[in-house]
Formats: C-alpha cells, sequence, structure tokens
C-alpha cells in the first residue's frame, strides 16, 4: 500500500513543481516553468495533460506578457502531447482565452497557434469545436477578441459545410462593418487571405463589397490595409471584372486624401500591374504611375521611384519602349532634380535599368543627360548609386561611349576645388573599376589615383591610400606597381598596417606573374616596414614563394630575400 501512494505521489510530483513555479513572485522562474510545459506533459502522460494540465492552465492565464506569450507559442505545439489530432479540441478554451488578452503580440502568437491547431482537426471537429469558437470571438464584447478572430476564417473555411461556409462570410461582413477602428484594421489585413478561399461567386457578391467599404472607411489606416487586399482579389478574377469591380477603387486609393495610403499604392504598384495584366496597365495603370511620380508627398514619389525599373520591365513588350520614351521618361526626368534627396537616391538606383529596354540611342539620347546630372548631384548615395550601376549601361553602349560620356565628369569631379567631393569620387573608385574593367582604369583611371597620394589635403592622401589597397585586392597585379610608388609616400606606419597585409593576401594569387610580383613588391617596400615584421611576416612568405612550383617565382623570391638582408 505505501508502495503504491509513494508512485501515485511520484506522479503527482511535475504538476506540483509547475504549480509552485507558476506562482512564484519571479517572472523568470514562472518564464522558466512555461518553457518546461512539454517536458511535463510528457511526464504527465496524454490522459493527465488533458484532465489536469489543459484546464490549470486555462483558469491561470493571468499573468505578464512575456509569460503569457510564450504559453501562447507552446501551446501551439501540443497536439500530439494531448493525445493527437482526435484531441486537439482540448487546447482551444486556452488559446481562446489568450486571443482576447490586451497585448498585441500575445493575441497574434494566440492566434498563429490556433490557426496551426484548427488545420489538424477533423472536418466534424472543425465545425464543432473550432467554428463555435470563431463565433465567440466575433461576437465578443472587447474589440481584442473580435480582432483575433479575423485571423481564423481563411483556416476554417475550405473545410465547412456551405450553411457554415455562409455564416462565416456574414460574420466577416460583421467584423468589416465593425465600430471599431482596429476590427475593420484587422478585418482589412485578413482580406486578402480569405478572399483565396472563397468561392469566386461569392467573392464577388460578398467580399468584393467589403473590399469597397474598407477601401473608402473614414481611418486611413484601414484603407491602406485595403490596398494589400487589392493585389490578391485582382489576381483571383478574370481581366473583365477586374477592370469594373477592382479598378475603380484602386483608382481612387491612388489619389487618396492620404498620403499614407498613397504610398501603400505605390508599394504595391508592380504587383497590381502583374495582377492586372498588359491591357488594364496600358489604359489605366499607367496614368496612375505617372500622378503617384509627381506626387506632394517626397515619401510616396520616394517609393514608386524605386518601381520605375520594374513596372517599365513588365510592360507589354510590344509597345514598351514607346510608352516608356512618352509616358514615364517625362516624369522621371523631373525626379532627377527632385529637391528631396531620397527621392533622388531612390531613382538613381534604378535608372540605369532602362538602358537595356530603351538600347543604344535612346540611351545616349534621353538617358546619359540624366546620369550625368545625377553623376554631379550633391548628394553622395545619388551618386554612388550611380557608379555602382553603370555595367547596364556599359552593356548597352559599349565602354567607349560611356567613357567619352561620363569620364570627363568624373574627372571634373577628381578635381574639384572642394576637397569633400573630391573625397567621395576616391570612395566610389572600387566600384567604378570594377564595373568599368582592369584594361579601362589602366588607361584611365590609374593617373587618377596616384594624383590623389600627392594632394595637399591629408584626408584625401589618407583615402587614396585605402582606395589603393581595395585597388589591389580587386586587381592584383596592376595595383601591385602602385604600391611600390606609394611606400615611399606613405612612410613606415602606414605601409606596415595598411600595404603590407595587402601584398601578403596576393602571395596566394592562383597567377604565378602576380606571386612573382609580390616577391618583388616586397623587396622595393621593404625599406618602409618595420624591423619587427620583416622577421615575422616578410620572410616567411618569401620563403613560402621560395618552393613554389613555378620557377620565375622561386628566382624572384630567391632574389628578394637575398635583397632585403643585404639592406639589413
Amino acid at each position: 500500500m505505501a508502495s503504491n501512494d509513494k508512485s501515485v505521489d511520484d506522479s503527482l510530483y511535475p504538476i506540483a513543481v509547475l504549480i509552485d513555479e507558476l506562482k512564484n513572485e519571479d517572472v523568470q522562474l514562472r518564464l522558466n516553468s512555461i518553457k518546461k510545459l512539454s517536458t511535463i506533459a510528457l511526464a504527465l502522460g496524454e490522459e493527465r495533460t488533458r484532465s489536469e494540465l489543459i484546464p490549470f492552465l486555462t483558469e491561470t492565464i493571468y499573468d505578464e506578457d512575456e509569460v503569457l506569450l510564450a504559453l501562447a507559442d507552446q501551446l501551439g505545439n501540443f497536439t500530439s502531447l494531448v493525445g493527437g489530432p482526435d484531441y486537439a479540441m482540448y487546447l482551444i478554451p486556452p488559446l481562446e482565452s489568450l486571443a482576447t488578452v490586451e497585448e498585441t503580440v500575445v493575441r497574434d502568437k494566440a492566434v498563429e497557434s490556433l490557426r496551426t491547431v484548427a488545420a489538424e482537426h477533423s472536418a466534424q471537429d472543425l465545425e464543432i469545436h473550432v467554428v463555435p469558437t470563431l463565433q465567440r470571438l466575433v461576437s465578443g464584447d472587447w474589440f481584442t477578441s473580435r480582432t483575433s478572430a479575423c485571423g481564423l476564417f481563411s483556416v476554417c473555411y475550405p473545410r465547412v459545410s456551405q450553411p457554415v461556409k455562409a455564416e462565416l462570410r456574414a460574420n466577416f461582413r460583421k467584423l468589416c462593418q465593425d465600430e471599431t477602428p482596429m476590427v475593420r484594421r484587422a478585418a482589412a489585413s485578413k482580406l486578402g487571405e480569405f478572399a483565396k478561399v472563397v468561392e469566386i461567386e461569392y467573392l464577388k457578391s460578398d467580399l468584393i463589397p467589403n473590399f469597397v467599404q474598407l477601401a473608402q472607411d473614414d481611418q486611413d489606416s484601414v484603407r491602406l490595409l485595403a490596398v494589400e487586399a487589392c493585389v490578391s482579389i485582382a489576381q483571383l478574377l478574370p481581366q473583365e471584372d477586374v477592370e469594373h469591380l477592382v479598378l475603380p477603387t484602386l483608382r481612387q486609393c491612388a489619389s487618396d486624401s492620404s498620403w499614407r495610403v498613397r504610398y501603400m499604392v505605390a508599394e504595391k504598384f508592380v504587383d497590381l500591374q502583374k495582377a492586372v495584366g498588359p491591357e488594364i496597365t496600358r489604359v489605366d495603370l499607367v496614368p496612375a504611375f505617372q500622378y503617384l511620380l509627381k506626387d506632394a508627398e517626397a515619401e510616396v514619389r520616394a517609393a514608386v521611384a524605386t518601381k520605375v525599373k520594374d513596372f517599365c520591365a513588365n510592360l507589354d513588350k510590344g509597345n514598351q519602349v514607346q510608352i516608356i520614351m512618352t509616358s514615364i521618361l517625362p516624369y522621371v526626368r523631373d525626379l532627377v532634380s527632385d529637391p528631396n534627396p531620397h527621392v533622388k537616391s531612390a531613382l538613381a538606383s534604378v535608372i540605369m535599368g532602362l538602358s537595356p529596354m530603351l538600347g543604344s540611342y535612346n540611351t545616349v539620347e534621353h538617358l546619359l543627360p540624366l546620369f550625368l546630372i545625377q553623376l554631379k548631384d550633391e548628394c553622395p548615395e545619388v551618386r554612388l548609386n550611380i557608379i555602382s550601376n553603370l555595367d547596364c549601361v556599359n552593356d548597352v553602349i559599349g565602354i567607349q561611349q560611356l567613357s567619352q560620356s561620363l569620364l570627363p565628369a568624373i574627372v571634373e569631379l577628381a578635381e574639384d576645388s572642394k576637397w569633400r567631393v573630391r573625397l567621395a569620387i576616391i570612395e566610389y573608385m572600387p566600384a567604378l573599376a570594377g564595373q568599368l574593367g582592369q584594361e579601362f582604369f589602366d588607361q584611365k583611371l590609374r593617373g587618377l589615383c596616384m594624383g590623389w597620394l600627392n594632394d595637399h589635403v591629408y584626408a584625401i592622401r589618407e583615402a587614396a591610400t585605402l582606395n589603393m589597397k581595395k585597388l589591389v585586392e580587386q586587381f592584383g597585379m596592376t595595383c601591385l606597381f602602385c604600391l611600390n610608388m606609394l611606400a615611399e609616400v606613405c612612410g613606415t606606419d602606414i605601409t606596415t598596417k595598411v600595404l603590407l597585409p595587402t601584398v601578403l593576401l596576393l602571395a596566394s594569387d592562383p597567377v604565378a606573374n602576380v606571386r612573382f610580383n609580390v616577391a618583388k613588391t616586397l623587396q622595393k617596400i621593404s625599406p618602409y616596414l618595420d624591423s619587427s615584421v620583416i622577421d615575422t611576416q616578410v620572410k616567411s612568405t618569401l620563403e613560402k614563394l621560395n618552393s613554389d612550383v613555378d620557377v620565375d617565382v622561386k628566382h624572384f623570391a630567391s632574389e628578394a630575400m637575398a635583397g632585403i638582408a643585404a639592406g639589413m
């Protein structure tokens, strides 16, 4: 008998510990206890988890938000611990309670877990247990429960009977018309995903009127979420239905009094374009795009400017060039001189991508003048975005034309009287060199880089040195010759700390010519190196090169070792 009592005590121990820790004043202890729920459930077994643990948790949902969040997360993975899908309904009560709390993060996690658990129910159990839960949330007194309800429609709807589907559509309509803006906002955010599971006839008869109503809501936070739903709805409807059911609302959103709504339209514009097809794009979206490009708010112009390349790329290929030249480029030209730097920077990041679409002639005639303006812009980010995307133009018009058009502007900036302008070009030089290639760099830009080393401003000389280091990493042997001269200018400290690591890096280059030039460079810069690094780094590198498989590398490494030894 005593043995039986002991086994009962042992089986009760885990739940006793949990209860003690959950009642502890220390939040961290309570949190740790919640995170160990799965272990405790395993110890209790499926039946006792259902009959003791879950009811206990349901009754004690009054805690810090951090603890409730952990609980909502844990319960989403609890189906197997209560006995599998046949017993998943036991998890509904605690999650329903969590879905009504005040803290948004907790509610969202509870809804996420409810969706997971609902998907594990059979169709019959779904109607018996999950749908009533959804209906209770819909008719809850507090807005918190009604906002949570919005997230459950799409997971329930596909698997229930027709009468229940009709009820769910009516409930969703009720939430779209709720007096509380937070509920309407939640309904608008879930409208798109609900639309994807509703039959097409009910999408037209039930959900589109909800969409139109939300898009005209007096709260802009609701209207902007309706824009997201617009994309999903347009993807589901035939073209003719899009034209008369969706487009009027879309036009209204594009000219909405709130800049936040217009911003959302700009953000979703390419998705909308793909959803409605080329004909509606040509007739309706191009004018809307123009409208947004000249919007009064800089945030909207910046958002739509980033879409210029993608919008143009998705135009019908048959009249793509004509639409860009006549309907888009005049507005883009205005944005190049926009008073807001964020707008100009956003445009500069994509404008080069128009070159492949417009071809060589149009690029030279119409785009290059815009690139030149941007290359001289006072905003450094605009200049960097142009220089970083030169390869798009290079592929279309060729390096010769590019150098004739843009190189004079780059040289002009490189020799500008304001040292900060010169500094900006130095910082862009590795990116520019990478875009234009080694041959072009050797012919046109290497002289500039060397000239900066003798600049009268220290900051320019320092930046030029770091610039050379980056160029060596990019071009290897070509810039090793520059480093030989750099050491004379820079002195021991910079040569040791900045130049030497780059030279040593090239010692393992796969090209033999680079490796033997490393040996020659090490010998030439050795007088400008700290004696300690010659012993610890230079000699060990030369010894490695002296055992190279290439004869020339071995020869020059041996010469360098002898030369350094003689000079010490």
